[in-house]
């Protein structure tokens, strides 16, 4: 195709995309005269740090980034890994007669066109180039129809910038002071975590109830086939008219809601089943009703995520980056959408498919449409369906694994949505007989058949609940009419138990999102994946459980900054986002008021409300903002806000490094204290269990006096395990270039507290030990390390197979172990740890393995560390596909090159030695939410277009 032909224009056109799997695709797609190139995302953004801020601006602006005291100036920086780009970009634009700035139909997408504007200054004619699919027509249609900036929208997105650096740095420096160096604070991000915790909290203070009920088997005295079943299974609904309580009649509290209903207990219901075994039976009444269900609408961006975690096993992280790739390689339209309309050409392409693959009779005559329900929907986007005029079924496409299952979700959900209804019939039999004592009983049970499956031969929706009942589900009854006798063929007693609220999936924390309308559906992934990583938010298996650490943070914004983690306040600040990009208010009136508050209402903002909401003061006449609050600290005691009580005078309280019960006070007599397993559930921290870890061996146990330095050895449970010590005498300096380090060594795993002896401490404290030199006189020392016992020559290390080698190996066998090859692999494989079953993606068995870094699971091809909150006891075979899936999403990890060091000679400890064995243990024993924290260099993450994420802070 050439230029002229497509545009009206010669010569030639530089097209700027975000990725460079897009500009590979859409280079195909244009002719010679046209040259794509990718920015790599954000070009642009606030600066990370002071460093990155120009030396003109001083105070607060180098710290916040954005100048608060002349109308929220943002202070813009080009990305250091970004500056090679944009000077290639300069230097292709040089050579063009036109830009088409093609980056995606989004707020971030209109912001990125505008920074590359900004930057690259372009003195040719510039145009928005928008598209939501990846297909020649759609390209080429996109390049002959362009349009201006979206002023609006690049205000918006940096209003919504703004806002986020601002509450994020300004509310986390809050968080390191009081809680934990490495926090964050985010305005959605805490109230995702917020969420998290209340359900914990809601879990914690749930009491369960038991309740029991009776089943009864009935049979109608005729051979029954599949059609039309000999019995039917019936559960007992009232007695003498009094309905029986069932576990949505319960509280939290474990008591009735109503005394309307009959609560039977274990006697009663024995009493009842034995008193009905000589009943009666008859069909008191039958009704039926007409069974009609429609098709779901098409996907957009949450109702992916959902589904793909219920089917697919996937995060939404790993949803996002797979249906990245998909658009990009011109598989499917924008993934990033809150719309559930089709185009005429995609409604007339699900259609004809509809006829083709399944034919006319489940072809409604008339196309389907499906309304938004999305409250402020971003932008006029279609639904996420194939791309093309014509879909290529999943067979067509040439894709494999995660992208495969992908697609062939997102294509059977859009042709489904284009088909006839499912109808059919529901039915509800009651059954009735009385008791040997006169009582009547009333059994029920409810029937559904399916006489036209309709769109559900395409597609049926999953669930959350893993126990509900999909939509295709049929449960056929017994023809049976009003009076008809019935036999009890069998009469049993089930006893149940109420369950606390179940924790938070990805797909409902998502869904739960949405509907409270808190932040923006393309952000939802990166949200996620920002509370996991922040150690917030842990998983055990596909639920979400939030750390000891996330009640620290939680409470404290609540108590001193409440309205920030309010829900409503929170999607009040959404629609006034959505206001600004409307043009009917204005950023700067509204970020005054925010941040800095005011008495009056600034013009152009109406919702005092949210103003009020920001200084967490809904009254009087001055309404404090941002910085008033994080400016009066005195008030946040950091012991109370990281305590809570468990009961019997035991408190749980969020240390520095990590999480510990205590009873008593520090110093005072009968003081105990124990740390918490950071991967334990809040909810199972009961009385009970923490009087256990309590009642573990703490303190000192004093082992004897070594006879050379004539120092106490005591061995002692640490942070990072048991270990052995010296004590050393008082006024030995413990600072300064005079400083002496006692002798710590950890215990071998072989060892105990109660066992390890003098003996044992003074071998361990004598390592690493000098073997002797080789020929050329490089020292060889046996050592225990990370991985266990081994030998080290300069940088040469060989593994020892057993701990006691470390005492008794002689330089001769030394030189033996390193006079052969290096092994690079074991000798003989482990067997795994635990089977789990078939990959669905790669079709290989899935097994559960121990590795150097711990356990991890593989299906032979890819590996995946099990996460805090996994283990190989409670670990399903679902949890471990959506490991592998969410690895698969990440790529293949980049190789780092080192230098080759010298060898240099080993020190080994003859006397008291300056580092330990002990803390060169420290980094391969529990990762402690510290650790995690501390690996955080800001408060607030970067956006990261490049990768598929939009990002909130």
């Amino acid at each position: 195709m050439s230029p002229t032909s497509e545009t009206g224009h010669a010569g030639r056109r530089l097209v700027i995309v975000e990725s460079p799997a897009k500009a590979k695709t859409i280079k195909g797609y244009l002719g010679p005269g046209y040259v794509v190139e990718a920015s790599v995302g954000h070009i642009r953004d606030l600066p990370s740090g002071a460093a990155e801020v120009p030396e003109k601006y001083t105070g607060e602006v180098r710290r916040l980034g954005v100048d608060v005291e002349h109308d929220f100036q943002p202070i813009y920086v080009v990305n250091a890994d970004k500056k090679a780009q944009v000077r290639k970009l300069k230097e292709l634009l040089a050579e063009s007669d036109e830009l088409f700035l093609a980056t995606d139909e989004d707020r971030e997408g209109e912001a990125i066109a505008w920074h590359l504007q900004e930057v690259l200054k372009p003195k040719v004619p510039v145009h928005r180039m928008v598209f939501h699919e990846i297909t020649k027509e759609a390209i080429r249609a996109a390049v002959a129809n362009p349009r201006q900036l979206n002023k609006l929208m690049v205000d918006a997105q940096e209003t919504r910038r703004i806002l986020d650096r601002l509450y994020g740095y300004e509310v986390s420096p809050v968080l390191w002071k009081k809680v934990m160096r490495g926090l964050s604070a985010g305005r959605v991000q805490s109230v995702a975590t917020r969420l998290v915790v209340e359900r914990e909290r809601e879990r914690i203070a749930f009491r369960s109830a038991e309740y029991w009920d009776l089943t009864g088997t009935f049979g109608t005295g005729r051979t029954g086939d599949a059609s039309d079943p000999s019995a039917l299974n019936a559960r007992l609904s009232a007695v003498d008219g009094r309905r029986i309580a069932q576990g949505r009649d319960f509280g939290p509290d474990g008591r009735l809601k109503s005394d309307q209903v009959l609560h039977l207990d274990e006697a009663n219901a024995h009493a009842l089943a034995a008193a009905l075994q000589n009943a009666s039976f008859a069909v008191r009444s039958v009704e039926s009703k007409p069974y009609r269900r429609s098709p779901y609408a098409p996907f957009r961006t949450t109702t992916l995520q959902q589904e793909a975690s219920r089917k697919l096993g996937f995060g939404a992280k790993s949803t996002m980056q797979v249906a990245q790739k998909l658009y990009e390689n011109g598989f499917i339209t924008y993934m990033r959408t809150d719309s559930t309309t089709l185009s005429g050409t995609a409604v007339s392409a699900a259609r004809a498919q509809v006829t083709q693959l399944y034919g006319a009779s489940y072809l409604p005559d008339k196309p389907r449409t499906y309304a938004g329900k999305v409250k402020n929907a971003q932008e006029a986007h279609e639904a996420i369906r194939p791309s093309g005029d014509r879909f290529r079924t999943p067979a067509e496409t040439g894709l494999t694994g995660d992208q495969f299952r992908l697609y062939e979700l997102i294509w059977k959900r859009t042709v489904a949505s284009q088909m006839k209804d499912a109808v059919g019939n529901s039915v509800t039999v009651k059954i009735a007989g009385t008791s040997s004592d006169g009582r009547d009983a009333e059994f029920s049970a409810s029937g559904k058949t399916i006489t036209f499956h309709g769109f559900m031969k395409a597609y049926v929706e999953g669930a959350d609940d893993p126990n509900a009942e999909l939509d295709d589900r049929e449960r056929r009854l017994p023809q049976v009419a009003e009076g008809d006798a019935l036999t009890a063929e069998e009469i049993t007693v089930d006893g149940h138990a109420t369950k606390p609220p179940a924790r938070y999936t990805e797909a409902s924390l998502v869904k739960e999102l949405e509907e409270r309308e808190i932040g923006r559906p393309s952000t939802y992934a990166s949200i996620i994946g920002t509370i996991l990583d922040r150690g917030y938010v842990f998983k055990k298996g596909t639920a979400l459980v939030p750390s000891f650490l996330s009640f620290a943070v939680v409470n404290l914004l609540e108590t001193h900054f409440g309205r920030l983690v309010d829900y409503d306040f929170t999607a009040r600040m959404e629609d006034d986002l959505d206001r600004i990009a409307r043009g009917e208010a204005q950023s700067v009136p509204w970020l005054k008021r925010f941040y800095f508050g005011a008495g009056d209402g600034p013009e152009g903002v109406t919702d005092t409300a949210t103003a009020a909401a920001a200084a967490g003061n809904g009254d009087g006449d001055h309404l404090g903002g941002l910085k008033e609050l994080v400016t009066d600290l005195g008030a946040i005691d950091a012991r109370e806000i990281s305590s809570f009580p468990i009961g019997d005078g035991i408190m749980l309280r969020v240390g520095r490094y990590g999480p510990y019960v205590e009873r008593g006070e520090k110093d005072a007599e009968g003081h105990q204290r124990a740390d918490v397993p950071e991967d334990m559930a809040p909810d199972e921290l009961t009385v009970e269990y923490a009087e256990e870890l309590l009642a573990k061996p703490s303190g000192d146990f004093e082992l004897g006096v070594d006879p050379q330095s004539g120092h106490q050895i005591v061995a002692r449970d640490g942070r990072y395990g048991p270990y052995v010590t010296e004590v050393l005498p008082d006024g030995t300096p413990k600072t300064g270039k005079n400083a002496v380090k006692p002798r710590t060594a950890s215990l071998f795993k072989s060892m105990s507290l109660d066992t390890v002896t003098l003996a044992d401490a003074l071998k361990l404290m004598s390592l690493p030990r000098v073997v002797g030199t080789d020929a050329e006189g490089v020292e060889i020392t046996a050592q225990n390390g990370r991985y266990g016992p081994y030998l080290k020559k300069g940088t040469d290390s060989r593994s020892l197979t057993a701990e006691e080698q470390l005492f008794d190996i002689t330089l001769d066998e030394a030189l033996a172990i390193y006079a052969q090859p290096k092994q690079r692999g074991r000798a003989a494989a482990k067997p795994p740890l635990k089977e789990l079953g078939t990959d669905p993606v790669s079709g290989s068995p899935v097994v559960v393995k121990d590795g150097r870094f711990g356990a991890y699971v593989t299906d032979g091809e890819t590996n995946a560390t099990l996460r805090t909150g996994d283990s190989v006891e409670e670990i399903t075979p679902e949890r471990g596909y959506e490991l592998l899936a969410e690895k698969r999403a990440k790529g293949p990890a980049k190789k780092k090159t080192a230098k080759k060091a010298p060898a240099k000679k080993t020190t080994a400890k003859k006397a008291p030695a300056k580092k330990t064995a002990a803390a060169k243990k420290t980094a391969a024993k529990k990762t402690t939410t510290a650790a995690k924290k501390t690996a955080a260099k800001t408060a607030t993450k970067k956006s990261s277009a490049s990768s598929g994420t939009k990002t909130d802070e």
